[in-house]
This record gives C-alpha cells, sequence and structure tokens, in this order.
C-alpha cells in the first residue's frame, strides 16, 4: 500500500518546482525575434553585407591590392557584367583577381565589382560611426532632460554659458582678443559663483545676487526647445550646406551626419527617463546615497536602451542613405574613395548604354536601407513588451 502521509509533501515538491524550463533573456530575445520573418530576412540581409563590407576592406584597401578600384582601364570601359577581358591589349597587373568583369566596367574601365566593394565599407563605416555619436548626444542630453529636468536654471548661469560658448566660438574663428576675454570672464564668473556658494554654505547666510539668482527656465525645458530648434531644419539641407562649407573628408561627413540626427534619441531616452525616475529601485539608489550619474548610466540607462537601439537600427540606414544622396550629388566621399552614391552618379551619364552602372549600386543601396528598417521594426517589437505575441 502507499504511504498516505508521504503524499502531502510530495505534492508540495511539485507545486514548487517551475511548470517551464527557464530560460535566458538571451534565448527569449531570439524566439521572441525568430516569430518575425521579415525581420530575420533584415537580419540575414545586415550580416552578409557586413561580411562583403569587411571583405572589401581587405581586398581594396593596401598600395598593392587584390582589387584596385582605381585602376583604369580606357580599352576596357563599358563592359557589361561577365565580360571576359582583353588579354592582349592589357597588363598582367590590369587583368581582374577574378579573370572577369563580374559587374562590369565604368567609363573609364574601372571594375565595377572592386568599387562596389570599397563602397560597402564606406557606406558601413558612415553608417555605424555617424549613429553612434548621434546615440552618445541623444543619450547624454536626453538623459539630463529626463533626470534633471525639474531644477531650474538661472539668469547668471545661462550668461556664464553664453559668454563661455561665445569665446569658444570666437576663438575658433581666429579672433583669439576678443575670444579669450569672453572666456576669461566666463571662467572668472564660475569661480566666483562656485566660491560664493562654498563660503555661503560654510557660514550659513543666505547671500543674494539680486537678478542674477532668479530663476529663468528649467533644464527640461531648454533641453527639449533646442531639440525643437533642430528639428525646424530641414535635415538633409542643413547635411548639404555644412557639407559644402568643410573641406571634402569622410570623417566630416560622418560629424556632421551624426551632429544633425541626435534629437530623435534624445526624445527618446527622456521620455524614457521620466517613466523610470520614479520607480522604486531609483529612490532606494537614491536613499543609500549613490551619485546622480551613476544612477543615470548605470541603473537607468539599461533600462531606457530598449527604444535607442531601435532608433540607431533605423539611422544607420538613413546614415547609408544620406552619404549615398551628398555623393551622388558630388558632396560625399572625395576621390579617390569609391562609395555608392559616386558610383550611381558617374553611371545616370550612361543610362541607356551602361544600366548596370546604375542598377547595380541603386539595387545594393536599396536593399541594405529596407534590410536595417525591417530588422528595425522587428526588433521594436521584440523589445517592446506591449507588442510582443502572448504565447
Amino acid at each position: 500500500m502507499t504511504d498516505v502521509s508521504k503524499q502531502p509533501a510530495a505534492n508540495d515538491r511539485a507545486l514548487d518546482e517551475p511548470s517551464t524550463p527557464k530560460s535566458s533573456q538571451w534565448q527569449l530575445f531570439w524566439s521572441q525575434l525568430q516569430k518575425n520573418r521579415l525581420a530575420i530576412w533584415g537580419l540575414v540581409t545586415f550580416v552578409i553585407f557586413f561580411v562583403i563590407a569587411l571583405g572589401g576592406l581587405l581586398l581594396t584597401s593596401g598600395t598593392n591590392p587584390v582589387m584596385n578600384p582605381a585602376m583604369v582601364r580606357l580599352q576596357e570601359k563599358l563592359r557589361p557584367p561577365l565580360a571576359e577581358p582583353n588579354i592582349e591589349t592589357l597588363k598582367p597587373a590590369e587583368i581582374p583577381a577574378t579573370g572577369v568583369y563580374l559587374l562590369g566596367t565604368d567609363d573609364l574601365g574601372r571594375d565595377v565589382f572592386a568599387r562596389m566593394l570599397q563602397g560597402a565599407w564606406v557606406s558601413l563605416t558612415v553608417g555605424f560611426v555617424a549613429v553612434g555619436i548621434s546615440v552618445l548626444i541623444g543619450i547624454f542630453l536626453g538623459g539630463i532632460a529626463g533626470y534633471f529636468g525639474d531644477r531650474q536654471i538661472r539668469i547668471g548661469h545661462l550668461m556664464l554659458t553664453a559668454l563661455l560658448i561665445i569665446g569658444i566660438s570666437l576663438t575658433m574663428a581666429g579672433i583669439y582678443r576678443w575670444g579669450t576675454v569672453c572666456l576669461g570672464s566666463g571662467l572668472l564668473g564660475v569661480f566666483y559663483l562656485n566660491l560664493s556658494g562654498k563660503i555661503t554654505v560654510k557660514s550659513g547666510n543666505q547671500r543674494n545676487y539680486g537678478w542674477l539668482q532668479k530663476k529663468a527656465l528649467s533644464v527640461d525645458t531648454l533641453i527639449m526647445r533646442f531639440v525643437d530648434i533642430m528639428l525646424c531644419f530641414p535635415s538633409f539641407f542643413l547635411i548639404l550646406t555644412v557639407v559644402a562649407i568643410l573641406p571634402a573628408s569622410i570623417y566630416n561627413i560622418m560629424i556632421v551626419i551624426g551632429l544633425t540626427s541626435w534629437m530623435v534619441s534624445a526624445r527618446l531616452v527622456r521620455a524614457e527617463f521620466l517613466s523610470i525616475r520614479e520607480q522604486d529601485f531609483v529612490a532606494a539608489a537614491r536613499a543609500l546615497g549613490v551619485g546622480n550619474f551613476r544612477i543615470i548610466f548605470r541603473h537607468m540607462m539599461p533600462n531606457a536602451i530598449g527604444p535607442v537601439l531601435v532608433s540607431a537600427t533605423i539611422g544607420i540606414a538613413y546614415a547609408i542613405l544620406t552619404e549615398a544622396a551628398l555623393s551622388f550629388l558630388g558632396f560625399g566621399v572625395p576621390p579617390p574613395h569609391a562609395t555608392w552614391g559616386n558610383i550611381l552618379s558617374d553611371g545616370r551619364r550612361f543610362i541607356f548604354d551602361a544600366p548596370w552602372l546604375t542598377f547595380i549600386p541603386g539595387l545594393a543601396i536599396l536593399l541594405v536601407v529596407l534590410s536595417f528598417n525591417l530588422f528595425g521594426e522587428g526588433l521594436r517589437d521584440v523589445l517592446n513588451p506591449k507588442l510582443r505575441e502572448r504565447p
């Protein structure tokens, strides 16, 4: 006979044991992402694009590259894809490494396949670096607006900040005399206010600075109004104007695109911080005496990074598209670097004689931008608990 006294203990152990096996956050993320086939297709396309771009860097860089995208073969100009080179008229160094012109040649006889490989790495670099700059700025300003938003800025602080900004601008413009005066006045003002505040705290006497101590506006108002002003400018035309003024360089393009596309990240981080800062774990960290910036970047930022990742993924596609548009207009990465935009620009003159010069880079831009957008949409669905499919 079965011992009845042992059954309740066995039932209690069965109730204590979990009904389903535990899964890590990565397993849960991957299982949710697999349900979105378009997001998986975008991820696979991105991985292929990354491998091609890395291979392009290895094959087209150096003093003696395996594939030279800048090699001119005038006798081989406008050859169609998969055309075999005329070995009798070419030097051994001019023969393509693949043995055929996989994607044809352009009007100067340059191998389009080699130029596409080099352009893939340029597009990838511009996309990731520009988005990295914009995300860093957005996280910093959005975090400050969301966490310190209620704090008031006084008129004296605004005046000192304006003096410092004017001094830095004048110094960078070469007006060293007035720039030094503004910088010196601003630094002296900061030192005076800091020293006066310490004396006030030690003595316990409240000092009155008159209208300089009057509250002007909150931190959140200042940052978000600056975001609104930046959003009023047409981004592409602003980038076009700045790039036309600055010297042509791939680094200038990365910096300009990054400095003009951080507003969305700042708004997303601010919105997340406004809801997170009132939660219990933030109050507990404050009670334990944890510093503000440690609370922001150690405790709050990991909980607010999800929407930023989605924005960054879609922002990479925007940066690649912007770089291609700038190169198409002649304001992008300067020669001898090949980009998909300038390959497309060179091919528009031969759209009927050599249509592959237009269709190949155009199709590559379309696929890469579409893959980033699809993966970003899938990532948004996975990271947002309200949009997840319930089992």
